[in-house]
């Protein structure tokens, strides 16, 4: 049960960092370096609920 909850975390998370990412595309001035580094940190944690996934569902 601990990996369906990180897992949880993580769509959490990366949810957090889609409203954020929304936010400043949003603004007159947009951060490009900014919106870069969010997109990918909502990668590399779509990436890490897929690894998870697929070992829970190994066991």
């Amino acid at each position: 049960m601990a990996v369906q909850s990180h897992i949880e975390s993580l769509k959490m998370r990366h949810q957090e960092l889609e409203t954020k990412l929304e936010e400043m595309m949003a603004m007159t001035s947009v951060d490009e370096v900014g919106i870069s580094d969010i997109k990918r940190k909502k990668l590399q944690i779509k990436d890490r609920i897929e690894e998870l996934q697929q070992q829970r569902e190994l066991n």
